[in-house]
């Protein structure tokens, strides 16, 4: 009789050891009989429908695994973050090993990072006190930073098992007294690696009572954490790539907003995980006048921050020269778009203000109109319909002059705020204008607090940092 062969799920390999709790049944064989007394010679006393349910039970023990790693390989496979997969990780080992607190100490060997830590079961001040154990005692420490081969094993595969921590001679006594404090007795520890990436940290499970994981435990969690660790790292490249387009988006565009006399700034910038090309800038002109500027290319990803990049640098040094003729600063960067950009639009606002007149004069292609919000007035700026950049052989629109008074407060923001909502465009402008009427006189003074407010109003339940597709620009100019 051959013992039969169970189907591979989600690619793990069904030939686990047997369940504990079960006594391998005996076939009949050409091979020496087992001595006496032995498992083997107990399972040969079996009767053949014995035989039969032990090698069910078997079985069952089997497949019961195996629909475990399935199930959560799947919810491994959903995780949306990195921080969502170690979360994951975290709580399906310690299902497997039968703990009930753990951590995960992300540190991967190529040094690129991000490092950090995640605990289950436990706060920030209990990781902290368990960063105190030195790291040569600490199990992830141990692994992190390399231990010798043991018995021909590698260190990607070694694990590191403390079953009773307050009765081992040998360990540091500020370990011992870490977990005294903190209330676990005993720790399994693996490592996260795959051949690929190398190390990428260490998951460390605690135990509230003196003891180990069994070996078909180990065999399962082995099973587990290899095929987690693979989209932990995939997690990892992708999040690197996120910082790295987030850096460099940052980078494109101001550091910091100009402080001038008589007008104080705001802004918020939301960008999805692709990273989009909707920019912002303000930037002192000369004679105390101030640029602001609003807009976006269409596209997404590298090619699109590249593009916003080009045309906002462009946009600043056609200000300097033009500033005080918005409708030349446009024309100018349209030319320039067509000529070196032929297969992409954008849409662009750029205001010339003078703040001690709080005087203002417009010029929009295909862009949002601005809102004034003030004790008197809530009202969206009357600008002349356009084309974005790049849509007609030649742009031009005229511009559009008015004033403020002091209190009053111009939002200029770009149409992913609005597109955001997920409501049609005139039901957008409507719940704007809402969000702009409702501003609390208590916060009209602060443009910080109006840019909150009107985030958390016309996106609430945090759509305003959810991922999509669409970019949110919102600058706040507030005119004392």
């Amino acid at each position: 009789m051959s013992a039969p062969h169970l189907p591979k799920v989600a690619g793990i390999d069904p030939a686990v050891p047997a369940p504990a709790h079960t006594v391998a049944p005996h076939l009949p064989s050409a091979t020496p009989q087992p001595e006496s007394g032995s498992p083997a010679a107990a399972a040969q006393d079996l009767s053949p429908v014995d035989q039969l349910a032990a090698v069910q039970d078997r079985l069952a023990g089997w497949i019961s695994d195996l629909t475990t790693l399935h199930e959560l390989t799947e919810q491994m496979a959903r995780t949306a973050s990195l921080d969502d997969a170690l979360h994951e990780l975290l709580r399906a080992g310690a299902a497997l090993v039968g703990a009930q607190r753990g951590m995960i100490v992300l540190e991967p060997a190529d040094g690129r990072g991000p490092d950090t830590t995640v605990g289950l079961g436990l706060g920030r001040a209990d990781l902290g006190t368990i960063e105190t154990i030195p790291r040569s005692s600490a199990s992830y420490g141990r692994i992190l930073d390399g231990l010798p081969e043991e018995e021909g094993d590698s260190t990607a595969r070694l694990e590191i098992a403390h079953p009773d921590l307050r009765n081992e001679p040998a360990l540091d006594p500020r370990h011992r007294e870490v977990a005294a404090r903190l209330g676990y007795a005993a720790s399994y520890a693996v490592p996260l690696a795959t051949d690929e990436a190398g190390r990428l940290g260490a998951a460390v499970w605690l135990y509230d009572e003196p003891t180990e994981p069994v070996d078909r435990q180990r065999h399962l969690v082995g099973l587990y954490t290899r095929f987690a660790t693979e989209h932990l790292a995939r997690h990892l490249e992708l999040s690197r790539a996120r910082t790295v387009a987030d850096t460099l988006r940052e980078e494109l565009l101001p550091s910091r907003l100009p402080r001038m006399a008589g007008v104080r700034l705001a802004v918020r910038h939301r960008t999805g995980p692709q990273g989009g090309g909707d920019w912002y800038d303000a930037l002192p002109l000369p004679e105390g006048a101030l640029g602001l500027a609003v807009g976006g290319v269409t596209g997404s990803g590298p090619s699109a921050v590249a593009a916003m990049g080009r045309l906002r640098a462009s946009l600043r040094a056609y200000a300097v020269m033009e500033g005080e003729d918005p409708v030349a600063v446009l024309s100018d960067l349209e030319l320039l778009l067509r000529l070196t950009e032929p297969a992409r639009s954008a849409t662009a606002l750029f205001a010339y203000c003078e703040p001690a007149l709080r005087r203002l004069v417009l010029s929009g292609a295909g862009h949002c109109p601005p809102l004034i919000i003030g004790e008197q007035r809530t009202e969206f700026v009357e600008t002349s319909l356009s084309a974005p950049l790049g849509m007609l052989s030649c742009w031009e629109a005229p511009s559009v002059e008015f004033e403020t008074v002091s209190g009053e407060t111009l939002l200029l923001y770009s149409d992913g705020l609005l597109h955001r909502t997920g409501e049609p465009m005139d039901q957008a402008f409507a719940l704007l204008h809402a969000a702009a009427a409702s501003v609390p006189k208590s916060v009209r003074d602060d443009p910080d607090a109006i840019a909150d407010h009107m985030l958390s109003t016309v996106l609430p339940d945090g759509r305003d940092t959810a991922d999509s597709p669409e970019d949110v620009v919102l600058l706040v100019v507030r005119f004392d």
